[in-house]
């Protein structure tokens, strides 16, 4: 690594993951980030998960501290962002990773306490957590958020809620590329494709009634470039360029790392 995040204070809300042999994206970034020499805050609703995190920064030499919070309360968001201050001194990075599916794939038959569900974690907690770290960048005059989103936002899928909420993601981003600006504060948001990660891989073959097997076989003839699927390690590379200083005229994007599953709409 080239510890191109040097000294950087970053959040990772998300940085624990679903139990499984293979990373998710939450637990990559974080890795990632640490490699890179920056000191994260691992932020998840399930602490041991986020301390299992930190277990394996802390065996690489990194630094990071797990932090318990549900993103769906509004104090939580306010703790987050006051915590990091308090013991890094500000914030450089934030990354928002949580984001759940999980509906009924039939049609318009997903309930409205579902929908509902789906949105206050995937968008309203998002919004939450940013608004209380970007006054902080704001006061820095400086800062990095990406928002972790999903082809589904512009793919097909069956998925209502999960689509309609991950579009959301991508204006919320648009929003504050715009709106932070001026204050040298960059927002931009990864649309990920399909990726062999424990919740999209683990959590989906029990969701939809096929075998692990026939599941990572299926998804991996949807993915147009050659190999299938992802990994989360795909998602950490991108979102470590975004915010880094290599990506320090870019804002506002919403990057596709998909393998060409959005190219093949045009």
């Amino acid at each position: 690594m080239s510890k191109r995040l040097e000294g950087k204070r970053a959040i990772v809300v998300g940085a624990g993951q679903t139990p499984g042999n293979t990373f998710g994206n939450g637990r990559a970034i974080s890795v990632m980030f640490a490699r890179e020499g920056a000191k994260v805050m691992l932020v998840d609703r399930r602490l041991d998960s986020a301390q299992e995190t930190k277990a394996i920064i802390d065996q690489e030499g990194g630094q990071s501290f797990a932090f318990e919070a549900d993103i769906t309360q509004t104090d939580a968001c306010r703790k987050i962002a006051e915590t990091c201050v308090e013991i890094y001194g500000g914030i450089d990075i934030l990354v928002n990773v949580v984001g759940v599916g999980g509906e009924s794939t039939r049609r318009l038959e997903i309930s409205e306490e579902e929908f509902d569900r789906i949105h206050g974690i995937n968008m309203r907690a998002m919004m939450v957590v940013c608004k209380n770290v970007l006054p902080i960048m704001e006061k820095q005059q400086s800062g990095s958020v990406v928002n972790i989103s999903s082809a589904a936002a512009v793919c097909d899928t069956n998925m209502l809620a999960y689509k309609v909420s991950k579009a959301g993601v991508n204006a919320l981003t648009h929003y504050l590329a715009m709106r932070y600006a001026k204050f040298g504060v960059r927002a931009n948001a990864i649309m990920m494709g399909l990726l062999e990660t424990p919740m999209a891989v683990g959590d989906g073959s029990g969701r939809r009634g096929v075998s692990h097997e026939e599941l990572v076989a299926r998804r991996n003839s949807q993915v147009p470039l050659k190999g299938g699927m992802g990994t989360a390690w795909d998602t950490a590379y991108a979102v470590t360029f975004l915010v880094s200083d290599e990506a320090k005229f870019i804002t506002g994007a919403i990057l596709p790392v998909d393998g060409g599953q959005c190219a093949k709409i045009g």
